[in-house]
Formats: structure tokens, C-alpha cells, sequence
């Protein structure tokens, strides 16, 4: 019999959406108590935030959600920055603030989200890494409240959330911007939830699109309803008068591309089902309207066709208006920093795009690399950046210089490039013909886009502030020199050690209660390996249906990064009409070689009955 563990306590600097309380294990004993462990940089983790909100509808009375904010970023530490970020994404649960990991570690968590499911008598019955499983909480959500009314364990009533104080600003947490024509700005108000033209003084609201509430409804200025929309692009004219609307959105939380037609403010979907992406990775057009779509963050026109910075999956994908059809134009879903010819590369969160003057470069904000990376003639290439867990504030050469999350980019007629450094709070300046970085200026509140107006004038979607803010004259020209002290970070994560020659990687996978493995179109489990550096394989390599997989491990290197994707089709049992379900995880998990290592590395892809 496995002994039950009691949920440790929970420990960290202090709290948030409680009203100044702080709050125990024992304040919680009779609720069934989900603990959310995310990071506010994660896109994973942002889906989570969207897949829990209907759970604590339907089980108000008897769940309770716990955000446990563990940070990766150094800005992320910053109790302010979370404060913003839990308005920012509407957390509307309490929030521990844990920078030392405090709680993370108490937990045994590993990855970011991780959710671990604590009983109303106060032990652990579930952990599960990913996103996904929103079904699966569900029914045991359902168990437990069928078990612990049944043993009187169970306490229905309201929970420790308190609600913030509401502000009131004219935007809030603005995302991105363009500069139309008649050279006012439209920027999304990302978290009212709508679209709002403002003159060219950057400030005077001219109107606003949308009904400022989270929802999903074409129509007009009035009636259309967003989530947490991004990313902005003007077609050209000539396509925009054959489709019928100017400017496209990247309506991130629906996962929808959205048409705004200018002259009257209508708004009709162009692009996805509002369901969101979990399939396989193909090279086919697919009609745009029938294709799932992740968290599109971005959009911009390259090579007469509109680019979707596809953060949720890690890629970009292209769209033809005229068409009507979307596909994939680069990246294999793998989180790492990998260039080389499309599609076959990896990215990881892209969430900022920008055509070069000339339309030969596509300018890509990699946020989670804290890269700045470019696409010509079919090749990615990384001008700046080191890969997932280097990240910092570093002017110079381009191959020492360092970014720190950025989520937006504008690349200028001269050939240079601004970058938005969101998590450093400045603006850079990537010079591609001396290859190195520079600082334009610095204490913004997370800027996260850049435009240039007609006149030369920069503007800067200062997002944590709720504003655009102008960047002063002659700030481009004074930037040639480096500004910035310099400071560099690394996220150390615990690697796991192997010996070096036969390993076996196994994906853990329990159905959640009420399902089975879904057979019959063929088989239910997919396994996709692959390394960084790939020299760290010497085999094992490459996709098969088994879940288990031997590989070979090369001596000749200190260690690296496993990058293993592993998803399992399932349907509900005994139902006349089952739903199915697809479970999809990826993990970088870092390596060494050490000569008292393991030989089996084993990842959990769905872990519902674990406690």
C-alpha cells in the first residue's frame, strides 16, 4: 500500500488576491485545493490559467485554485511584475510569490505549469505536468467531491480569493501597435479586450473596437468581443480591397485571426476554430477557418503572405487571405534555439515580427531564447542569443550580447532593428552591418512593441504602464555606443545524470479516470526525440509509437538538453457517444554525462492517480 502524503506547507514572500492574508494548508483544510505552480513569462502556463477559469465557475463552492508564481526570469522576481502580471492575465485566485522556489521544491515540481491536486483532509492525490487536463481535473474533481461529501469531509462555500481594486486607465497592459494611413495608431488593449485607434498624438482615444469584455463575436465596433488581443498588421491595399477588411488580429486567447475593416469597424474571423492546436505537424495548406490555431502573438506581411508568430506551439505559420488557407511555415513544435533551412527548426515562444525595409528579412522576437532571430531565403538565422536559460542586459558584440525576454521588434529603413527588451525594461538597437547591440533607452515598464510614424517619430507600446510613450529626438542617432553596465543570468535547472552509452527513456501514461487509449484510427501514442547539441544522441533519434525508447548517449560530450515531445490519443469509456481527447507534452530536460549516472530517464505525460 502506498502511504498518503501530507501537502507540505506553503511557503514564500508573501501573497496576492487574498486581502493581505496569508494563507496555510490548514486554512484550506475541506476544500479541494488545486495548486497552479506557473512562471507569468510561460506561454504553457498562460494556457493553464485559461483552462482552469471554468473549473472554478462550475466548482466555486467547493475548489479552490492556488497560483504558486515560481519564477524562471530575473524580472520575474520582481514583486511588482508579478502584481501586474496577476491583473495583467485576470488571475482571479490567490497568488503565492515564491522567488527562492521555497514551495516548488517542497512540491517536487520540475516543470513549468505543474498542477498537483491536494484532498480536503490535506494530502496530495495527484500531479500532473503540461497543459491539457482540464477533463481529466474534472472527474477527479467529481471523485472527490463524491468521496468527501460521503465521509463529511467536504466544506461548500465561498473561498480566500479577494478582489484587487479596480484601475482605471485609458488602456491597459497594451500589447501592439501599427500606424495607419491617416497616421493615427491602432493598439490592442489587450487586457480590456478590444482595439482602440488613437490620434497621432499617440493619446486622444478616436474609438474603440470592441465591447472591453473577454469573448468571441464578430460584428460591429459594438458588438465584436476579443481575448486578449496582440499582434496587428495592415495588409497592403491592393489585398486589402479583395478581402474586405485592412488590418489583421492576432486575437491570442480565442487562438483566432481576426479581419477589422477600417471605414466601419466591422470585425469577422478569418483564421481558426477557437480550439486549441494539439495534433501533428504537417507541410499541407488546410482551410483557415477549419485549422486550429495556439496563442497567435503576432502578424506581419512577408513574401506576399501574412506571418503568424504562433507562440503557443513554438512556430510561424502562413496565411493567404485570398485563399483562405494557413500552414505551417517554420518550426517542428520543439522549445529550443536551433536554425538552419525551413521548416525543420526550433524556436521557442516567438511573439514579436517585423518585415525588413526591403522585404528580404523577417525580423522574430524569440522570448523564451531572449533571441533576436531573423528568416532570409528559407534559412532562420540567430543574430543575438544563447539559447533558453541565458538571458540577461549586455550591449556589444552580437555573439556576447544579451536580451532578456523580448516580446516585439521594428526593424528601421537603415537595416538596423529596435528590439522591445521587454523583461530589461529598455529598447535596443541591433546594428547588422557593426553585428552588435546597443541600448536606445532603458526604465520603460515592459514595453512590448515599437513603431515608427511617418515623421520618424518612435513610439513605444510601454505595456505595464498602460501607455505609448515617445522615444526623445535623436535618441536612434545617440545610440551607437554601449550604455548598458551589463549584467548576465542564467536559469540553472537541476540536470538529470546519465551514464554515457544504452539509456531508456520512458513516458509514464495513465488515462484519466474514465478514459482508455483511443485505437481506432491507429495507434494511440506518438514519441519524438531529439537533442542539444545533436551529437548528444548517438541514437534513439527521430518518432515511433512506443512510449518507451532506447537510446544511446555519446561520451564525447559533457551533457546537453533532451528534447522529448511523447502524446496519447484517448476516448471516454463505456459512453454510446465518447468524446476522444488528446494529451501532448514537451520537456527540455537538461543532461550530464557523469560515470555514477542512471540509465533510464522516465517523464510523466499525464499522472492523475499518482497520490
Amino acid at each position: 500500500m502506498t502511504p498518503r502524503v501530507r501537502a507540505p506547507q506553503l511557503k514564500g514572500r508573501g501573497w496576492l488576491n487574498t486581502g493581505g492574508k496569508d494563507l496555510t494548508i490548514a486554512d484550506l483544510r475541506g476544500k479541494i485545493v488545486l495548486l497552479d505552480f506557473w512562471t507569468f513569462c510561460c506561454i504553457n502556463c498562460l494556457h493553464v490559467l485559461d483552462e482552469l477559469r471554468p473549473l472554478e465557475e462550475k466548482y466555486g463552492d467547493v475548489l479552490v485554485v492556488i497560483g504558486v508564481h515560481s519564477p524562471k526570469f530575473e524580472h520575474e522576481r520582481d514583486p511588482e511584475a508579478l502584481r501586474a502580471a496577476v491583473e495583467r492575465y485576470e488571475v482571479d485566485h490567490p497568488v503565492l510569490d515564491d522567488p527562492e522556489l521555497i514551495t516548488w521544491d517542497q512540491y517536487a515540481a520540475k516543470a513549468w505549469p505543474t498542477l498537483t491536486v491536494v484532498d480536503p483532509e490535506g494530502y496530495v492525490v495527484a500531479t500532473m505536468a503540461g497543459e491539457g487536463h482540464a477533463e481529466g481535473l474534472m472527474r477527479l474533481i467529481d471523485e472527490l467531491i463524491a468521496t468527501h461529501d460521503a465521509k463529511g469531509t467536504l466544506h461548500r462555500g465561498s473561498g480566500p480569493y479577494v478582489a484587487p481594486e479596480e484601475p482605471n486607465t485609458t488602456l491597459r497592459f497594451p500589447g501592439k501597435a501599427v500606424v495607419l494611413p491617416s497616421g493615427n495608431v491602432l493598439v490592442s488593449d489587450s487586457s480590456r479586450h478590444s482595439i482602440v485607434e488613437l490620434a497621432a498624438d499617440g493619446e486622444t482615444v478616436v474609438r474603440r473596437i470592441g465591447t472591453g469584455t473577454r469573448g468571441r463575436a464578430d460584428g460591429g465596433p459594438d458588438v465584436a468581443e476579443f481575448a486578449e488581443p496582440q499582434g496587428l498588421c495592415l495588409l497592403p491595399a491592393e489585398v486589402a480591397e479583395a478581402v474586405g477588411y485592412d488590418v489583421v488580429v492576432a486575437d491570442t486567447v480565442n487562438h483566432l485571426l481576426r479581419g477589422l475593416k477600417l471605414a466601419t469597424g466591422q470585425v469577422e474571423t478569418i483564421a481558426g476554430t477557437g480550439r486549441q492546436w494539439r495534433s501533428t505537424v504537417d507541410d499541407h495548406a488546410h482551410d483557415a477557418l477549419a485549422s486550429d490555431l495556439s496563442s497567435p502573438w503576432d502578424v506581419a506581411w512577408f513574401g506576399d503572405q501574412l506571418i503568424v508568430a504562433m507562440a503557443g506551439i513554438h512556430q510561424l505559420w502562413w496565411y493567404d487571405p485570398i485563399k483562405r488557407t494557413t500552414g505551417i511555415h517554420a518550426g517542428t513544435t520543439v522549445e529550443a534555439l536551433r536554425d538552419g533551412a525551413l521548416p525543420d527548426v526550433w524556436m521557442a515562444q516567438p511573439s514579436g515580427l517585423s518585415t525588413s525595409a526591403d522585404g528580404r528579412r523577417l525580423w522574430i522576437a524569440d522570448s523564451e531564447t531572449s533571441a533576436l532571430r531573423y528568416v532570409e531565403d528559407d534559412v532562420l538565422h540567430t543574430a543575438v542569443g544563447q539559447g533558453l536559460f541565458d538571458f540577461g542586459h549586455m550591449d556589444g558584440p552580437a555573439d556576447q550580447a544579451l536580451f532578456q525576454h523580448p516580446l516585439g521588434v521594428c526593424a528601421l529603413a537603415d537595416g538596423s532593428v529596435l528590439v522591445a527588451d521587454t523583461y530589461n525594461g529598455a529598447v535596443r538597437r541591433y546594428d547588422p552591418v557593426g553585428n552588435a547591440v546597443s541600448t536606445v533607452a532603458d526604465g520603460l515598464a515592459e514595453p512590448s512593441g515599437i513603431v515608427v510614424t511617418a515623421d520618424g517619430d518612435v513610439l513605444v507600446v510601454e505595456s505595464a504602464a498602460h501607455r505609448l510613450t515617445a522615444l526623445a529626438p535623436g535618441a536612434l542617432s545617440a545610440a551607437g555606443g554601449s550604455t548598458a553596465p551589463g549584467t548576465r543570468h542564467r536559469t540553472e535547472r537541476p540536470p538529470t545524470l546519465v551514464a554515457a552509452g544504452e539509456v531508456t527513456l520512458d513516458i509514464i501514461f495513465t488515462p484519466a479516470p474514465g478514459q482508455k487509449l483511443d485505437e481506432q484510427f491507429g495507434p494511440s501514442t506518438r514519441l519524438t526525440v531529439s537533442a542539444s547539441p545533436p551529437e548528444l544522441l548517438v541514437e534513439g533519434a527521430g518518432a515511433t509509437t512506443e512510449l518507451r525508447r532506447r537510446l544511446v548517449v555519446s561520451g564525447d560530450v559533457e551533457g546537453g538538453v533532451l528534447q522529448v515531445v511523447a502524446q496519447a490519443a484517448t476516448c471516454d469509456a463505456d459512453v454510446e457517444h465518447a468524446a476522444c481527447h488528446l494529451t501532448r507534452q514537451d520537456w527540455g530536460v537538461p543532461i550530464k554525462i557523469a560515470s555514477d549516472g542512471g540509465q533510464r530517464v522516465a517523464l510523466v505525460l499525464r499522472g492523475l492517480d499518482e497520490g
